[in-house]
Formats: structure tokens, C-alpha cells, sequence
């Protein structure tokens, strides 16, 4: 079949809410698996209540629970519970989010339902993981981002630690769920067997500390805060123009040879011995910055960085929201702004995927379900429930 999509052939029992979880089944909807998302009747995901709100419905919601069908299914039903065993019976993933141990709780942990389908994959994101001495514990984004030591290194130089403005924790764990995932179909596909993918939030951000933990072994130090700057490179940092802040980075000796002789006109300071090293640059960074402050002072940010790129060095102006979503190579080309027409909430302008497979490519075929949105299309049509049980499961509130 000439450019399918790259997972239309997987089906997905999404159990997941909120962001980690939600952002990984996300991921495989966009790619073109068949993604069922199934929520607790009457409530359904817990950000369905989350602001920001467009006729009722809840952006946060729609944003990432695009290209899923949406059911209802109470798994503490015992109807419930075998209407969910015989679905997986006809899928290749389940992905949850609950605190460890509340499948296996239900009758419904990896052990079970791997003797019902072999051939399953059964994806769980936690904020430990399932195993540990600290496994138990409950699993929020900041948490992650205070125990995994990302916090420590977050904020300016002297500050105290600082969240970034964006749920990482969460996101980075969606993504290692997804690749988990992604690398246990492919096993089965050597094997002939599914297996258990088991993601902690905690520990994707400790893989996100890059050279920190190095630096940390090599001197004992913790390593500071330091803003904008970079502990491996500089000039690397923000600087302030005319009219605002824009960022250089200068990651090498070569380019810092070009910033010195082409933009600043003082070829001299990149053989001045105070500097001519990555070293000793990362040493004196408040004598550069007030060099090249020096210089900026007379440019407006727009001016600053272009004479700066026209020297073939690295730099940026410091966009905004607004100003992400009016750029048109990252919103129009790069399509990392998508619209969307919701029966409920109207128009949408929601987030991109940033995975372009050229043959492949992810879209955006349906927006985010209402609650119970697809129970007889799903329940009938895909897995056979007659309408008389459909009635039957509704009136036992399994559905």
C-alpha cells in the first residue's frame, strides 16, 4: 500500500489522561494508528475541566486528543471489565497512566491481559516507574522536574531553581513512551511477542541532564545556575540590543572568530590569549557579554541578528507566543499550527507533530472526541456489541 500511513495498521486502547500519557497516544494517532480513547462515563479525562475554554469545551483537551475515537467504559464494572478483556483480544496496544499497581488492582495488569493477548503491548508511564523503592509515590510534572535535578540547574545565576514553562516532565516522558512503544512492535515483530514498556517521568528527565551529571563527576561541584548561558560553549547566551534581548550562539572557535572579525570589527579578540579558547571564553563571559552589549546597544534586535547571521554565526530573536504563531517557516511551512474545526468548540488552531515522515506524513484527520463520542460506532462495528448489549451495558453504567 503506497504511502499509508506509517501505523495504520496498530490499534491502541488509550486509558491515558492528562498530559504524559495523552501526549504519547497522541503521537501514535497523528501517525495514523487507530487510537480509542477510553474514559470513565460521565467524567471522562480529567482536563476536560482544565482551562482555557472555547464554548464550554476545553483547549487543553483538544489540543492533545486529536485523531482518537472517544468511548466510554467503567472498568470497575464487572461488565465493564470483560467488554475491556475482549477488546484486547483484538489489539496490538494499551497505554495507561495510573499510579502503579491500579491495573494489576482491576484484574487488569500486563500479566492478565498478555494471557488473553499474547501479542500486546502494554505501555505505562508513571512518575517513578512500577519498580523501585519509590515507585508508589505520585507523579506530577513538577515532581519530576525537582527530583530529577532539572530544577537545581533552572533559573538565573545567584536565583533560586525554577520550573520551565512547560510541562517537560510530562512531555519528555509522553515521547519516551511513545519511542518505548514504537521499539516493542518492532520486537514483536521478531519475537512474535508483546511486552510490558514501563516509563518513568523522573527518569527521562535525569536523561535530559545532559553533560550536568558529567561536569558533577568531574569536580564534585553542583553545577550553577546560569541563565541563558551554557556551561560547554560561549558567547552562548542572551543579549540585550536596542529594543530588547536576542541570542548568539557561538559553539566553536571558528565561529567565534567570525563574531569578532565580522560583526564586533576586533578580529584581534579571537587570538587575545584571554580568549582564544573555549575554556578561558566560558571563564570571561561577563568581560564578552559587555563587549558585545557594547556593540548591540546600537542595533535594534532585528538588526543585531541579521548582521550577525550574515556573518554565518548562529543567532535568534526571542520570540513570544505570538510571535511563534505568526512565523511562517515554523507555523505554515513546518505546520506546527494546524486548523481545526470542533462540532462544540468551534474553530481551533492546535499543535503541530513535529515527526515528518516525507511518505508518511502525520495529519490531522478528526478532532478531539466529545465524551462517549464514538461507544456505538467503536462498540458495534469494530468489536461486535450488538445494540441490544449496548443497552444492556448502559443501563449497568459499564458504559
Amino acid at each position: 500500500m503506497e504511502n499509508a500511513m506509517a501505523l495504520s495498521n496498530i490499534r491502541v486502547l488509550d486509558l491515558t489522561r492528562v498530559m504524559a500519557g495523552p501526549y504519547c497516544t497522541m503521537y501514535l494517532a497523528d501517525l495514523g494508528a487507530e487510537v480509542i480513547k477510553i474514559e470513565i462515563p460521565g467524567s471522562g479525562d480529567d482536563t476536560r475541566k482544565f482551562p482555557p475554554f472555547q464554548n464550554g469545551e476545553s483547549l487543553y483537551y483538544c489540543n492533545v486528543n486529536r485523531n482518537k475515537k472517544g468511548v466510554t467504559l467503567n472498568l470497575k464494572r464487572p461488565a465493564g471489565k470483560q467488554l475491556f478483556m475482549e477488546m484486547v483480544k483484538q489489539a496490538d496496544v494499551v497505554v495507561e497512566n495510573y499510579r502503579p499497581g491500579v491495573m494489576d488492582k482491576l484484574g487488569l495488569g500486563y500479566d492478565v491481559l498478555k494471557e488473553i493477548n499474547p501479542r500486546i503491548i502494554y505501555g505505562a508511564v508513571s512518575g517513578f516507574g512500577s519498580y523501585g523503592p519509590l515507585h508508589q509515590r505520585p507523579g506530577y510534572d513538577i515532581i519530576a522536574q525537582a527530583m530529577s535535578g532539572l530544577m537545581s540547574l533552572t533559573g538565573e545565576c545567584g536565583g533560586g531553581p525554577i520550573r520551565t514553562g512547560s510541562a517537560i516532565g510530562d512531555l519528555v516522558g509522553g515521547l519516551n513512551l511513545t519511542i518505548g512503544i514504537l521499539a516493542a512492535l518492532n520486537a514483536r515483530q521478531l519475537t512474535g511477542k508483546g511486552q510490558r514498556v514501563d516509563i518513568s517521568l523522573v527518569d527521562g528527565l535525569v536523561s535530559f541532564l545532559e553533560t550536568n551529571t558529567q561536569r558533577y563527576l568531574a569536580n564534585g561541584v553542583q553545577p550553577p545556575r546560569m541563565g541563558n548561558r551554557y556551561p560547554s560553549a560561549a558567547p552562548y547566551d542572551s543579549f540585550k540590543a536596542k529594543d530588547g534581548e536576542f541570542v548568539i550562539g557561538c559553539g566553536n572557535d571558528k565561529l567565534f572568530a567570525l563574531l569578532c572579525s565580522q560583526v564586533l570589527q576586533r578580529p584581534e579578540l579571537s587570538s587575545d590569549p584571554r580568549y582564544d579558547t573555549p575554556s578561558k571564553r566560558l571563564d570571561r563571559q561577563e568581560e564578552l557579554k559587555v563587549i558585545i552589549e557594547a556593540w548591540a546597544k546600537d542595533h535594534t534586535i532585528e538588526e543585531a541578528v541579521n548582521l550577525v547571521l550574515e556573518a554565518g554565526v548562529p543567532a535568534a530573536p526571542i520570540y513570544d507566543i505570538a510571535a511563534v504563531m505568526a512565523n511562517q517557516h515554523i507555523a505554515e511551512a513546518r505546520e506546527m499550527f494546524l486548523n481545526c474545526d470542533h462540532p462544540t468548540a468551534g474553530h481551533l488552531r492546535i499543535n503541530g507533530n513535529p515527526v515528518k515522515l516525507m511518505d508518511s506524513m502525520p495529519s490531522l484527520r478528526r478532532p478531539a472526541p466529545s465524551l462517549g463520542q464514538d461507544n456505538e460506532e467503536v462498540y458495534e462495528n469494530i468489536f461486535g456489541v450488538s445494540a441490544q448489549q449496548l443497552e444492556e451495558l448502559k443501563a449497568e453504567g459499564a458504559i
